[in-house]
């Protein structure tokens, strides 16, 4: 591979990315993107050539980089995943000519070629070379109409086309081999971003994606018809919403010798101003609104800290919305009290009316039971809610955008009998 040839390669790559597309017609737009696809294959091909020529001299370990994909990591500047992704291939291509031809052509794409690497590792290991030639064929001949996902379904049943007398026998054990691994590599990590965010990774073996699907499921339906939220922000509420009733319920181990709980901080004075930000005690932020929904159904410990947050002294735990308070709002108001919400009070917070903060008393007359997701849309500050004088039951004012007229609504859910 010629620096020369290398030069003309980029210099042909800035003429088709600088070319005026626009001036394409509509098939000529079309052919251009399946070229560029295809060689896009065969660059992919080139590239996890040198890649392995470099793992095989050992250039990265020369270099003090404790693998090939950390090397590619701080080389080029991608995540730990797509270089392994690369190294990983790179050695799959050089053990499989076939499959290394295939991309070269761009028969296949690199996710393809992937897949099929790996249903080829995946054979029994006493499968002749002849059968495993011929399923890696199959599957170089399926990449042309499948994607990778159902690529990858075909090549779990692979054995079904070249061995059907062995096929059956052999697929409970390679899906056992599967669940193995599967269980053995499970994992589950939170990883905050720095903006706000936090990041949730990780794998779960079908067992496992089941029992979460059974407790997730029920909870992302759309809740109405023009529900504004997309289906993956109804999984993460879902997510939440089962880890807050866990933590609501008696089954959940201590920890530290303490009930499971979140622990928020805030100084004193920014509490009596109606809250300020909040710390975590994973080292999080939250805003004043976000702090201000949490301390509405908590338990507030008063501590006294040091210049430094050293707790110099730690108070009693005051609660809330609980006890006799809790079971007289849950008998009132029977669930989530907002219109049009079906949450039973297992999965609602207890809501302070007038805040807690600016002397709204705990009692009933100034409570109403929210479930998690409402309970935010309250304290963005559109809706109002109140009493009713007349039956003492919660009524919801919406903002002006949702009714111009603002007329007070309830939830008929819970009390239709």
């Amino acid at each position: 591979m010629s620096s020369e040839a290398l030069e003309q390669l980029r210099e042909v790559a800035s003429k088709c990315a600088t070319a005026s597309v626009w001036t394409l017609s509509d098939d000529d737009l079309v052919d251009s993107l399946d070229a560029i696809h295809q060689a896009l294959q065969t660059l992919t091909a080139a590239q996890l050539h040198v890649i392995r020529e470099i793992d095989g001299r050992g250039l990265p370990i020369a270099q003090h980089a404790s693998s090939t994909a950390v090397w590619l990591r701080e080389r080029h500047r991608i995540s730990i995943h797509a270089a392994k992704r690369l190294a990983d291939l790179a050695r799959a291509v050089d053990e499989r000519p076939a499959l290394d031809t295939a991309l070269i052509a761009g028969a296949v794409n690199a996710e393809q070629a992937t897949v099929i690497a790996t249903a080829v590792r995946d054979l029994p290991a006493d499968l002749g070379p002849d059968l495993v030639d011929e399923a890696e064929a199959v599957l170089i001949g399926q990449a042309e109409q499948f994607e990778p996902t159902i690529l990858r379904k075909a090549g779990e049943r692979i054995l079904t086309h070249v061995a059907p007398e062995i096929a059956d026998a052999r697929d409970a054990a390679a899906l056992q081999r599967q669940e193995a691994r599967a269980w053995q590599t499970r994992a589950f990590q939170l990883t905050r971003l720095g903006d706000g965010r936090v990041r949730v990774t990780g794998w779960l073996d079908e067992a496992g994606a089941a029992t979460v699907n059974a407790a997730l499921d029920p909870l992302c339906a759309p809740r109405h018809d023009d529900e504004p939220r997309t289906p993956g922000q109804r999984r993460a509420d879902a997510l939440v919403e089962v880890c807050d009733l866990a933590t609501r319920t008696e089954q959940l181990p201590d920890n530290g010798g303490q009930r499971p709980h979140v622990m928020v901080t805030v100084p004193f004075e920014l509490l009596e101003q109606q809250f300020g930000v909040g710390v975590l005690d994973t080292g999080g932020r939250l805003s004043p609104t976000q702090v201000r929904q949490m301390a509405c159904d908590a338990q507030i410990i008063p501590a006294v800290l040091g210049g430094d947050g050293q707790v110099l002294d730690l108070g009693r735990t005051r609660r809330l919305i609980s006890g006799s308070l809790r079971r007289a709002l849950e008998l009132r108001d029977r669930g989530c009290a907002f219109p049009g919400c079906d949450r039973p009070p297992r999965w609602c917070d207890g809501h302070h009316i007038q805040s807690w903060a600016d002397g709204g008393a705990t009692s009933l007359d100034n409570s109403v039971l929210l479930c998690g997701y409402h309970h935010r849309i309250i304290h963005r500050g559109q809706w109002i809610v109140r009493l009713c004088v007349e039956d003492g039951r919660p009524e919801f004012i919406p903002p002006a955008y949702v009714d111009p007229r603002q007329r007070p609504r309830r939830n008929p859910y819970h009390h239709r009998t």
